[in-house]
């Protein structure tokens, strides 16, 4: 019976007692089972990749390695059924017999894994730069980065595949990457160069004539102006400009000085002023502006009406407000910015003033009334509009095709529709048909349509004085 029992056992399918292999006991199971057994058990195992930051688990695949179940499963069958597999039970003094696996190593995969996995490993390197401080310029030195080495890792990792099959552990080789600017001191020098510096910025309205100036210091732009290295430009750094604390600034400051609605141009100021402050210039002269604004339209206001409220003229607002077709109380419309009509960079210290009540233009020159002339605007059916606007262009002698008139010494201020090259204007006495004059006795009495007429003496006064950009208030 004992050795029918062994020739059983020894004749039959299933793996003989004590049989093993990747620590998992096969005996009893037939090489099938044995085989998918197996398979679990390699899928089961994990391999971790560790540096000094980092502790990733892959598994075995992952790496390239792939095990070959059936023929470990059918090295498992034979095992304790060859003369050698005996003796290795006896030589080893062992009561199981542990079976190796049989896999197969891919270094492909093993790499492609590694290449996916650099980027958390990955620490970009950190260039010098320079920190303002209060008035003082300092370095912060350079921080090395740090990056995968897959070549290194994978030497190790094929040198020797089923010891850290068997260990469960493949150090992750890395090598440091240099910051690209390490030196800075040059642009710490040229910073505290400049530090000593402060800059005026006188903001001009030319709508209302008011000038404001806040002297910038050091205190003030080193919190948004600081000095970068940049090695692309011939000096080797660069200036940048913290957009958000900037704005803040100068939102701030106009509001105090100038009252809301009213604005600078962020980056032509921050332009101006950061050129100045490269330079040292002592003054920086930008411009205000305003915001457009909402009206709601009361009982009895027709858009010519608002416009004339508002100083600016009414086709400018139906361009504003397209597709209106007419006023209802309660109804909300957009007032366009009075800038449109001063599309030029405004003159200080030059301005002229036009009442129509009174039939009057003063011209003054850095504050002082310099001429008190009389005048004469557009009649009700085409009156002058009244606003703020400028000089935009001369014309030794305009002609106006509507009216057959020669306007000698013409300055153009508006126009009276924004999508038309016709515009009101300044000039002197003028002439149909080149031989008739008109108006020399009606100075100082609405009679133009729409332009303001001076004496010719005293337009070509103006004329010569006047240059394009110069402010024109025209008052009601």
């Amino acid at each position: 019976m004992i050795g029918g029992g062994a020739v059983y056992l020894y004749t039959g399918e299933l793996i003989l007692p004590g049989v093993h292999s990747l620590g998992t006991l096969l005996g009893g199971q037939t090489a099938d089972q044995a085989a998918a057994t197996l398979q679990t058990t390699w899928n089961s195992q994990t391999i971790t990749l560790v540096n000094e930051s980092l502790s990733v688990e892959v598994s075995p695949a992952d790496l390239g390695m792939t095990l070959d179940a059936a023929a470990t499963a059918d090295a498992a069958y034979w095992a304790g059924r060859t003369l050698d597999s005996v003796s290795a039970i006896r030589e080893q003094g062992l009561d199981i017999l542990t079976v190796a696996p049989v896999w197969s190593f891919d270094p492909a995969v093993a790499e492609a894994t590694l290449v996916s996995l650099a980027p958390q490993l990955a620490v970009a390197p950190t260039d010098a730069r320079v920190v303002i401080t209060g008035i003082q310029a300092e370095a912060v030195p350079a921080v090395d980065g740090r990056e995968l080495d897959v070549a290194a890792t994978m030497a190790a990792l094929q040198a020797d595949p089923a010891g850290i099959l068997k260990t469960g552990r493949l150090p992750l080789v890395t090598r440091s990457v240099p910051a690209a600017v390490q030196d800075v001191s040059g642009a710490v020098a040229e910073a505290n160069r400049l530090l000593g510096t402060s800059v005026s910025l006188r903001a001009y309205d030319p709508l209302t004539d008011q000038t404001a100036v806040q002297v910038v210091d050091p205190q003030i732009w080193g919190r948004w102006l600081s000095l970068s290295v940049d090695p692309t430009v011939p000096e080797g750094y660069r200036w940048t400009v913290d957009g958000r604390a900037a704005e803040d600034f100068l939102v701030s400051w106009t509001q105090q000085q100038f009252g809301d609605g009213r604005y600078l141009e962020q980056e032509e100021t921050l332009a101006a002023l950061s050129e100045a402050i490269q330079t040292q210039q002592p003054e920086v002269a930008v411009r205000v502006y305003h915001q457009p604004t909402q009206h709601v339209v009361t009982a009895g206001e027709t858009l010519s009406s608002i416009g004339r409220a508002y100083g600016i003229p009414y086709p400018w607002i139906e361009q504003a407000n397209p597709g209106i077709s007419g006023l209802v109380e309660g109804q909300t419309i957009l007032i366009p910015s009075p800038d449109v009509m001063l599309p030029l960079p405004p003159v200080e210290g030059k301005r002229i003033e036009v009442s129509i009540t009174e039939q009057r233009a003063r011209v003054y020159e850095n504050g002082q009334l310099k001429w008190d002339w009389p005048a004469s605007t557009g009649i009700d059916s085409s009156p002058t509009a009244p606003g703020v606007f400028q000089i935009q262009s001369h014309e030794p002698n305009a002609y106006a095709g509507n009216w057959d008139l020669w306007m000698p010494s013409f300055m153009g201020i508006y126009r009276p529709v924004p999508t038309s090259d016709f515009m009101n204007g300044f000039h002197g006495f003028p002439t149909r048909g080149n031989a008739q004059l008109l108006w020399t006795g009606d100075l100082g009495h609405p009679v133009t349509y729409g332009c303001i007429l001076l004496s010719s003496e005293n337009a070509q006064t103006l004329f010569d004085w006047a240059d394009a950009g110069v402010v024109v208030e025209v008052t009601p």
